[in-house]
């Protein structure tokens, strides 16, 4: 295996460990024991814990960017910018591992890739939507969704307005998607 190839493993394991344990489980032992590699090799790819994660960060908050960027301009915003949102949230670590960098980000380099992440994002709805309170609510919505899906709360009837506050936005989201974008 190359290099890279090490590096993107060891990438996935970090991601895997963030999101499910949060940033206290990431030890460079825990994501070396995951990536099947030697802790040694996780600090010499890396250079430490903190280098390690902001390069995740940094490769998670690329992905989102690239995924809004891509997705087709012909069409109706909302519904365009909505399916690329709904296709990386399919990989629940991504979400996972950027909520876990927004409360890291008084570290620089993490938070230089999530606030440059939300500013890309920010840029994207704004030149597809053409307006820019559309776009804010486009990216407010997607935020409380984000945390609505972090919580896992369409899965807990025991809290039903926490269920009704979950499925009220992602209808909201759906029917802004469906009549306000361009």
């Amino acid at each position: 295996m190359s290099k890279e190839d090490r590096r993107e493993q060891i990438l996935d394991a970090a991601a895997h460990v963030v999101a499910r344990g949060g940033l206290a489980a990431a030890s460079t032992d825990e994501i070396a024991r995951q990536a099947g590699v030697s802790q040694p090799y996780v600090v010499r790819t890396f250079g430490g814990k903190q280098p390690l994660l902001d390069a995740l960060f940094q490769r998670i908050a690329d992905r989102i960017v690239a995924a809004f960027e891509d997705a087709p301009r012909e069409g109706d915003a909302a519904e365009c910018l909505g399916r690329a949102y709904l296709e990386l949230v399919e990989d629940r670590d991504v979400l996972l591992v950027l909520m876990h960098g927004f409360t890291a980000s008084s570290e620089p380099g993490t938070g230089a890739a999530v606030r440059g992440c939300m500013d890309a994002v920010y840029r994207i709805a704004r030149e597809r939507f053409g307006d820019d309170e559309l776009a804010a609510v486009f990216v407010a919505q997607g935020m409380l969704i984000n945390v609505m899906l972090a919580m896992d709360a369409w899965n807990h009837p025991d809290l039903p307005d926490l269920t009704a506050l979950a499925t009220t936005i992602a209808s909201a989201a759906q029917l802004s998607a469906k009549g306000r974008g361009r």
